[in-house]
């Protein structure tokens, strides 16, 4: 083992204790509502605690990018990738679904077309689920008919397979406690778009859905049978502002050191953009990229590059040269991926690493 002090920083250290509290949290609520839980691997990227999910009773991943589905086939061989299959990312998710039930979202006849194209071509079978637009307004069909019109193409192409729908309720966003009008927008959205497909004849066996703002309020969404939180594993300073967890359920933090004390009422850690990414509050009502953990009324209020600001205008700490501390980031997903390694803490020390696997994209250099 080895003491956390002893770690070049910046670094990525997360508590196990805390990590496996949330991992048990959030299987025991989709246990007890009858829920598959299909957590999103975006967060930590990781084979080794994509395998602490699947023998906690996930019933399978999901992922962004090719690349993260190709890493997480070492682990499992039930892959729902949330991003439409357009150009070369179709060819290599066919090639993937030769050893792998592949599962892909949709929402168009184009990237329809291009996934059967490829999975013909590469001799592979490929679930489809329909996007719809939740309320984010990024992607998804925008109609329960233009979802019948698309499920209908989908039934029609070779070696696609209609699975049912998906959707991401990213809108969804402020207080917990405010969700609820939100909340009963989606069952209506399910309700309307599950009798529009019945009407079609088109088969609904998967209604995919969740976000870890909205994870403990799924079971709400009457006719959902799968959810997709990611952020969970970790938590982060946002998720805590919401309200959808504490505070002390964020296990993952930035381990920085105190480089510079020079200007008065601040503090310079080095820990900047390229450690804690550039992301404001989304949805809370805090401002700065981070806030310590040990005094959340500390917050990177600046940063360069390597160079992170705290503002200690609100709190009576005044740090020491080469004094370490711990950052909560804004969006704990962005932050893993700037990084190689994650360490893991028990009781302050150092038990165990593991990279950051499916950082990236895969490519080639040509």
């Amino acid at each position: 083992m080895t003491d956390f002090t002893e770690l070049e920083t910046p670094a990525l250290v997360v508590d196990l204790e805390t990590m496996d509290h949330n991992l048990d949290r959030a299987a025991d609520y989709a246990k007890s509502h009858a829920i598959a839980l299909r957590p999103h691997i975006k967060t930590h990227k990781s084979p080794l605690l994509a395998r602490e999910q699947l023998e906690r009773g996930a019933s399978g991943l999901t992922c962004a990018t090719p690349y993260e589905a190709e890493v997480m086939s070492e682990v499992c061989d039930d892959l729902l990738v949330m991003y439409p299959p357009l150009g070369p990312r179709a060819q290599r998710l066919a090639q993937l679904a030769k050893r792998v039930r592949l599962t892909v979202a949709l929402d168009s006849d184009v990237a329809a077309n291009e996934m059967w194209r490829a999975a013909v071509g590469g001799g592979s079978r490929v679930r489809v689920l329909v996007e719809i637009d939740a309320g984010m307004h990024r992607v998804g069909v925008q109609s329960t008919a233009d979802a019948v019109a698309l499920g209908r193409r989908v039934e029609s192409l070779p070696n696609l397979e209609l699975a049912g729908i998906a959707f991401y309720p990213g809108h969804v966003r402020g207080p917990v406690s405010e969700h609820a009008a939100q909340i009963a927008a989606l069952g209506m959205l399910v309700a309307d778009t599950r009798a529009a497909f019945e009407r079609a004849g088109l088969p609904m066996q998967t209604v995919s859905a969740g976000s870890t703002p909205t994870l403990w309020q799924t079971h709400q969404i009457d006719g959902v049978t799968e959810m997709r939180p990611g952020t969970y594993i970790f938590n982060d300073r946002t998720t805590a502002e919401i309200g959808a967890c504490a505070l002390d359920e964020c296990a993952l933090s930035v381990l920085a050191t105190v480089v510079s004390t020079a200007v008065p009422g601040q503090a310079v850690i080095d820990a900047g953009a390229k450690a804690l990414g550039r992301e404001p509050m989304r949805g809370g009502t805090g401002d700065g990229f981070g806030c310590l953990a040990s005094d959340p009324s500390v917050v990177v209020k600046s940063m360069s590059e390597e160079h992170g600001i705290l503002d200690l205008s609100r709190s009576s700490w005044r740090p020491r040269l080469g004094e370490r501390v711990r950052v909560l980031p804004n969006h704990v997903c962005i932050v893993v991926h700037l990084a190689d390694v994650v360490y893991g803490l028990r009781d302050e020390a150092v038990v165990t690493s593991w990279p950051v696997a499916a950082r990236g994209r895969g490519q080639p250099v040509l």
